[in-house]
């Protein structure tokens, strides 16, 4: 909601609350409704300055809860007040300390309103021919009517202008490093596809591939076929065949001679990728190994030896790929799946496993809203496979509260009857006194008792690897029906005959790791359920962000709607690409179309002017110098 001027009388005053939780509330009405003003300080001179009465004019935010408007600390005039402005003002953030201190909005306004006018000539450092092209305003005329523009049409064109102006230079500078890094680094041609590829896809494919899965693989072949080193992400939601397609692009660097690797986060997840590759790949004579911590000594000395002699095709491991004593005799193609969890260093070793640069393939089944992708990882090519394989039904999620919990629970048993088996997630191992949420360990013995005819394995990130191992495998086989577990199920966990997740206290999560968890169900032919379950009084927000998942099973719709809610917060961390800068006033979140805007904008002036010389391009450079000089150059080890 934004800020409001609300024109009225004080109906009445009250204090609640004692000591330093002491309030004022003062009833506002304009005649026809009301408004609660609270005050948490300077309360006895509040009292004494704002009479019943005498008419107000309120300026500020305000808020709804439980059917009820109030604003907190609003700045207050005399509707008489010759000071009263009534057209557009800026609103500036403030800090506890300055309205402690009785700095204002209005007085930053004010302030604001002097220099501005004051200000010489200002410079624009966008060239005139981007102005015009994509209709911008000049930067002094921006900066103006940003603060006091004289219409909301100008208000508008001042934010398009200062919006454009920041993630134009954002997107510059990732599109000049990929340009650079595309013309500097020459990888392996693969020219030739041959016996490994054509006998796998005439003879050993499980099922027919998607029209994605055919079109992905079309722009990879594309680009190893170019002589230059390929960069592309791969996204895909859970259960879309990203293993499937990575298994057919490293069967390409088979056939033109060289070698791949595979490396993924988790134990669990590379044993899963070892034995679906290697089950599938067998058949054609490509020896599959598979390295981790846990390897024993002998097999992985083997494992060197065949690497080196070439007689070992694809290894597929955790971080233990990446040890110095693991030398390829010609590494052609990478995957990195579920990159995200790997730091940028850690993927940079990789390259050092051979003097030409292998073709990277980075996966991810975390849907990333299309801005993020645009800005996040902007020096890479991304492919999206956006169908699922036929036979697949979309799962069913189901919003229940603590009421319905035992209807919950019959359901969950109509289906262990049917020989299904069940995940039940919790937010925590064990019971938080100050949190009220359920907790694994009560969870565990509940459910023991709740299905008392049905075994119940259980795992958590705190359990030794073995233990976890074993309990998952009692899951997987079919031995446990029921898997109480956190989160530590989120990647890695296949067992198709699992058709139900319960979800406790599913409002503690946020909706990408909600959409992951789904992933785990729905993996087999059966119709499937997810089950978020939360206490009855919620919040407003709370509840419409559960019902997105109720509403999709669409990943990338989920991503857009958690990236609007959340915002990007700090885009994970270091970023990918290591070129992003804090944004002012653009949102990575809402301005998806300035997004793109920009970016025709920044292709447009490196196709007339790769290295930026131009005389027309000085403010570009200058600017670009100021924000960019401090950053690194990750795009080389993405």
């Amino acid at each position: 909601m934004p800020s409001v001027q609300v024109r009225g009388r004080f109906v009445s005053f009250a204090t609640q609350g004692e000591g330093a939780k002491t309030r004022l509330i003062g009833l506002f009405s304009d005649g026809s409704k009301a408004i609660e003003v609270v005050w948490f300080n300077r309360i006895k001179s509040i009292r004494d300055t704002y009479l019943p009465g005498t008419e107000y004019i309120l300026f500020g935010k305000p808020s709804e809860f439980n059917g009820r408007w109030s604003m907190v600390h609003p700045e207050i005039d005399r509707a008489d007040s010759p000071n009263i402005s009534t057209g557009f003002r800026g609103v500036y953030p403030l800090t506890e300390t300055l309205r402690n201190r009785g700095v204002t909005s209005r007085a930053i306004y004010n302030m604001v309103s002097v220099l501005l006018p004051r200000c010489p000539g200002i410079a624009d450092p966008l060239p005139q021919e981007v102005r015009d092209r994509y209709r911008l305003m000049g930067l002094g005329d921006a900066l103006r009517a940003v603060h006091s523009p004289s219409s909301n049409d100008e208000l508008q064109r001042a934010r398009l202008r200062l919006k454009f102006e920041e993630l134009f230079y954002l997107q510059l500078n990732i599109l000049r490093y990929c340009r650079e890094r595309s013309e500097a680094i020459p990888g392996f041609r693969f020219s030739h596809i041959g016996y490994y590829f054509n006998r796998f896809y005439n003879d050993c494919l499980p099922f027919e591939l998607t029209g994605a899965q055919k079109r992905v693989i079309r722009e990879i072949r594309q680009d190893v076929g170019t002589g230059k080193q390929m960069n592309r992400l791969l996204q895909g939601d859970v259960g879309s065949g990203k293993t499937l397609v990575a298994l057919m692009c490293m069967l390409m660097a088979l056939d033109n001679g060289t070698q791949a690797c595979l490396m993924a986060p988790t134990e669990i997840l590379a044993t899963q990728h070892f034995e679906t590759i290697s089950s599938l790949a067998s058949r054609i004579g490509v020896n599959v190994k598979l390295l981790t911590g846990s390897t024993p000594k002998k097999e992985r000395d083997a494992i060197h030896t065949a690497l080196l002699d070439g007689s070992l095709h694809i290894l597929i491991g955790t971080h233990a790929v990446i040890e110095d004593a693991v030398q390829f005799k010609n590494l052609g193609f990478v995957v990195i799946d579920e990159q995200h969890r790997f730091g940028v260093a850690q993927r940079a070793r990789l390259w050092k496993k051979n003097t030409v640069a292998p073709h990277i393939l980075v996966m991810t089944a975390t849907p990333i809203p299309r801005t993020l992708a645009m800005t996040v990882y902007g020096d890479l090519d991304v492919s999206v496979i956006d169908e699922l394989p036929p036979g697949r039904k979309p799962v069913q999620t189901l919003l229940r509260y603590e009421d319905k919990r035992m209807d919950v629970y019959r359901s969950i048993g109509r289906q262990l009857k049917l020989g299904r088996q069940a995940y039940i997630v919790y937010p925590l191992i064990s019971e938080n006194e100050k949190l009220d949420l359920k907790s694994l360990e009560e969870g565990y013995d509940f459910i023991r008792e709740v299905f008392p005819s049905y075994k119940v394995a259980y795992v958590h990130g705190k359990m030794k690897p073995s233990e976890k191992d074993y309990q998952m495998n009692l899951f997987a086989s079919g031995k446990a029906h029921i898997l109480v577990a956190t989160t530590v199920i989120e990647v890695g966990v296949n067992v198709p005959n699992a058709s139900v997740m319960l979800i406790e206290n599913a409002e503690r999560f946020g909706l990408s790791q909600l959409h992951q968890l789904r992933g785990r169900v729905g993996r087999g032919a059966d119709q499937s359920y997810c089950v978020l379950m939360t206490k009855v009084k919620i919040a407003k927000e709370t509840r419409r962000r559960l019902e997105v998942m109720t509403s999709t099973t669409d990943g990338f719709v989920v991503a857009e709607e958690d990236l609007k809610m959340r915002g990007p917060g700090d885009l994970e961390g270091t970023l990918q690409s290591g070129m992003a800068v804090d944004l002012r006033i653009a949102s990575l979140a809402t301005d998806g179309q300035i997004v793109q805007l920009a970016r025709n904008a920044a292709n447009e002036v490196l196709d007339n002017d790769p290295t930026l010389s131009s005389s027309a391009l000085a403010g570009v450079r200058r600017e670009m110098a100021r924000m960019f000089d401090k950053s690194y150059d990750w795009s080389r080890i993405s």
